[in-house]
Order: structure tokens, then sequence, then C-alpha cells
């Protein structure tokens, strides 16, 4: 059996050009033939897939906010299923996030810039689904860091998402250490912003995941 990735359709080459292309000179100065160009069709071929530039700008931050909704949930409910700690639940979820922030760099410039432009229906939508996503996180947290109060779990939860978010301002591809001590750095980061928040008056032990459980239990056997 192949498991090669199957190709992108022309659907999600042009929404990807598109993110880019928006991204990186605004979506006033992208027009529709520019983004037809990118993916090898005229510019009115485009309308046989999407009526227009905003309908692009829709479904590209409706769509990653449910795509990190439902990849928190996936995660979440096979970490449950295998028995994992709430620490390893949590690890993955950052795991998820990172992904999302090292690979998707354009959609988030187009959260910072662009959502405003979106019709008030898509604009609450995304919302919602970003607070779906944020309470999933926040459920999680609570569980590793009991003392924490929901609202400051809430807090941290924003926080950390801020510092994952930042990717796009950490320097061009090129300039960053790679990928894999990059999502190593942020992982850390992230880890150590939980556990500062829960203890931030000394008295806060670390989050016990599976290895420190059983690290435990033999050092008492």
């Amino acid at each position: 059996m192949s498991t090669q990735a199957a190709a992108p359709t022309r659907r999600e080459q042009i929404l990807r050009e598109a993110a880019r292309l928006f991204a990186e000179r605004g979506f006033h100065g992208v027009g529709v033939d520019e983004i037809g160009a990118a993916v090898g069709i005229s510019g009115p071929g485009l309308y046989r897939h999407f009526p227009g530039k905003e309908a692009m700008l829709a479904e590209l931050l409706v769509g990653i906010s449910g795509r990190l909704l439902t990849g928190g949930k996936r995660r979440t409910a096979e970490g449950e299923g295998a028995g994992l700690a709430p620490a390893e639940v949590l690890d993955s979820l950052i795991e998820g996030h990172i992904d999302f922030a090292l690979d998707d760099r354009p959609l988030i410039i187009l959260h910072d810039r662009e959502l405003d432009r979106l019709r008030d229906t898509d604009r609450k939508l995304v919302r919602s689904l970003q607070r779906q996503y944020v309470e999933l996180w926040v459920e999680v947290v609570r569980e590793v860091y009991p003392r924490l109060a929901e609202a400051e779990a809430r807090a941290c939860v924003h926080a950390v998402f801020g510092l994952l978010n930042s990717t796009p301002h950490l320097g061009r591809p090129g300039a960053l250490p790679g990928r894999a001590a990059t999502a190593a750095l942020l992982h850390r980061l992230a880890l150590g912003a939980f556990g500062g928040a829960h203890g931030a008056d000394g008295r806060a032990s670390e989050p016990k995941g599976r290895a420190a459980v059983d690290k435990e239990s033999a050092r008492r056997s």
C-alpha cells in the first residue's frame, strides 16, 4: 500500500498560492489574475472554483480554524484512548500547534491582518472555532496543572498561542536553526510558560507524565 500523500487538488493549489500572495502583498495588493498565474490557469478560470478573492480568504481562515480544532480533538481522544497521562496529551497538543505554526505561517499573517475583511457570519464562525480550541487546551492544562484557576489557565493558553504563532517574526526560514531544532525550542518554551505560571509562588511541582510516574514508582518499590 502506498504511503505517499495525495497530490493537492487544483482547489488546494489555488488556496495555497492565494495564502502566500495575500500574506506577502496584502489582500488588496493581489489580483485574481496573479493567483491564477501562480497555479497555471487564467484568472477567469479561478471562478470555476471560487466566486472571488473574498471566498478564498474565508475558506482559508475558517478552514485552518476548523482543522486546528479537529486536530486537537483527535489528539486528545487518541491520547485518552491510549491511556496517556495528561502531560503527554498536552505535549501532543503543543506538537500539533507547532506543526501549524511552522508550516502555515502565511495563515498566521492572514489572520492577524485580514480577519476583519470577512463577512460577519464567517468571522463569527472563526471566533467560535477558536474558542472551542482554546477550551480544549484549557481542560487539558488544568488536568496537568490543577492549581491553576480556570481564568489563569485560559490566559496561559492564549499567551502560549501568541508565543507559538510568533513564527512569522522569527526571521527568514534560512536564518532559523532548522525545523526540528526550532520545533524543539518552541516546545520547551511552551512548557516553560505553563510551568512558570503554575509554579510562580515556588510551591508547585512539575507535571507528572507517564515517564515521571514510572520513575517515581520504581524509586519507591
